[in-house]
């Protein structure tokens, strides 16, 4: 039976679900006896092992950001009016990951109109470029200076600007880290160059520069957002059983100690409707690791499939990120409903997933699985890696497939039916991965509950390559659960890529034969379903998946 209580403050509300009130009680008192709050706040690296130190002194920074940001509001804003008096207007976001989530949301929940470019697909970079370009600045955003996808995003944008007859200095403003590749290209080409603080790790980024800047750009209320973080933040360094960020942290953490580590993410009427997907990075990129994890599962409203999972399910939890709603009902009798404004809650949720790395027992700040994708898609690349050939074609659909796919199949549907047969019916979770254009295809996402229903397992749907940013490092370093579903696609046509020796559709789809064959390699099932006449292909997939 699921024991219920609830925690507020003026800057949040939290109800809470737990299965075993006794051990969730004991699981945030150690949590307050060993001061871990205060820890946290005062950045001690020592709080998740001597094996994470190293990489924690280096990550902590964002316990201080809603201070330590503040200078950033007043030289966004001059940078802003200056554009707007210019007639600048529209503000793209070349970025991946951290460096674009976070301003996806921000700007969502403010009602401002910003153009997030994090994309390989060459329809949509060449849809990018073609839009109001003397209307437009160009946000280059990435923490390592290197990105392929970024760097091959701002070289695109250069040759448009010059072509059109217009300096790329005047419209491009760089966010960096402080003596990245990127800072020292940025600043010898005279660009406007935000450095940010070095010491916090991408996902947990979201009130430094790479959040701040391309939405105060774009004309959302950063000052604001800073100032719901500061509300709550004196309530998240507190060793005390009401602190949310424990309470929050510690029912993630015990939860998936118990095999309940699916966390399903439901809207209840937030104005912020992509949170989940700023949250499924921050979790699952944090989390993933060492066979251990939680996997955010993002669904579409409280009434979605995995919302309330079967009861024959042992791993599923339900949360909600917004405000609270009347009833949660997890099978697994873990649940919450988190009410606060967005920027309480990012730091909320930072402080929580940080918490939910002590307990689980892994380093909430590493990524060690997401190098191995980049390498493969480099060797692709390169001409290392050998292009694989598909194992049948079906109307408009190539399929292609490891050995774990029998012989015998010859058609999409045997193909996708067989791949759900691969699903764990206790653990397992199904991820479609599809590498198109996520607003021209984006009811292919509608999928996803029909899937859910079909194989009573979670089901996530992710963009590519954006999600090898995010839910990537999970699908590598967490439980070998997951069958995977990636879907790509002929495009309207290629596009090249200035200075580089490959195309857009060839980085894109090296990238995803890259990630297939580290998963391969690990021994999750795979399959590829390649669009060979788009329109077509779509229509016929659709059908089959729905």
């Amino acid at each position: 039976m699921t024991a219920w209580n609830v925690v507020e403050g003026d800057a949040h509300r939290l109800t809470f679900g737990y299965p075993d009130e006794a051990a969730f009680a004991a699981a945030v008192e150690k949590l307050v006896a060993d001061r871990v709050a205060s820890g946290i706040a005062a950045q001690d690296p020592t709080l998740w092992g001597p094996a994470a130190e190293s990489e924690a002194a280096k990550r902590l920074s964002w316990v201080d950001l809603a201070e330590t940001s503040r200078p950033l509001v007043a030289d966004v804003s001059t940078l802003r009016n200056e554009f707007v008096d210019q007639g600048l207007t529209r503000v793209v976001l070349c970025g991946m990951g951290g460096s674009s989530l976070a301003p996806e949301v921000i700007c969502g929940a403010a009602g401002v109109e910003l153009e997030v470019l994090d994309s390989s697909n060459p329809d949509v970079v060449r849809a990018a470029l073609a839009d109001r370009l003397d209307q437009t600045v160009v946000v280059v955003s990435s923490k390592s200076g290197g990105t392929v996808e970024t760097d091959s995003q701002k070289r695109s944008f250069e040759a448009a600007f010059r072509d059109a007859g217009i300096d790329p200095a005047t419209r491009i403003v760089v966010v960096t880290d402080p003596g990245s590749p990127l800072d020292e290209a940025a600043t010898e080409a005279g660009y406007r160059v935000f450095r940010a603080d070095p010491n916090v790790g991408g996902r947990y980024s979201a009130l430094t520069a790479f959040g701040l800047v391309p939405s105060g750009l774009a004309g959302a209320d950063i000052g604001g957002l800073l100032d719901e973080a500061a509300q709550i933040r004196p309530l998240l360094a507190e060793d005390s059983v009401d602190n949310p960020g424990l309470r929050l942290g510690g029912l993630l953490g015990l939860a998936a100690t118990r095999g309940v580590g699916k966390l399903v993410l439901a809207n209840a009427g937030a104005s912020y409707a992509g949170f989940g997907d700023w949250a499924e990075q921050l979790i699952a990129e944090s989390t993933g690791k060492e066979g251990k994890g939680i996997l955010p599962v993002v669904v579409e409203s409280l009434d979605s499939p995995n919302f309330v999972p079967s009861t024959t399910d042992s791993g599923l939890s339900t949360f909600g990120p917004g405000f609270p709603f009347t009833e949660v009902r997890p099978a697994s009798g873990f649940g919450a409903a988190v009410d606060a404004p967005l920027g309480a809650q990012m730091l909320l949720w930072e402080h929580a997933t940080a918490v939910a790395g002590r307990v689980i027992g892994i380093d909430p700040f590493d990524q060690p699985d997401v190098e191995s994708a980049k390498a493969a898609a480099r060797e692709m690349l390169d001409g290392g890696g050998e292009a694989p050939s598909p194992r049948f074609t079906d109307g408009a659909v190539s399929v292609f497939a490891g050995d774990w796919l029998p012989e015998t199949v010859a058609s999409v549907t045997e193909a996708v039916t067989a791949l759900i047969e691969a699903l764990d019916p206790e653990q397992g979770y199904l991820a479609v991965h599809a590498y198109l254009d996520r607003h021209r295809d984006a009811d292919l996402a509608t999928t996803r509950p029909a899937l859910a229903t079909r194989t009573g397992r979670p089901v996530t749907f992710g963009w590519g390559p954006r999600f090898l940013h995010s839910t990537g490092q999970y699908h590598k370093g967490g439980p070998a659960t997951g069958v995977y579903l990636q879907v790509t696609g002929e495009p309207e046509e290629d596009l090249a890529v200035p200075g580089r020796e490959f195309t857009y559709q060839e980085f894109l789809v090296a990238q995803t034969v890259g990630d297939g064959k580290v998963l391969t390699d690990k021994g999750r099932p795979v399959l590829r379903l390649h669009l060979d006449d788009l329109s077509a292909g779509l229509k016929q997939l659709r059908a089959v998946l729905s």
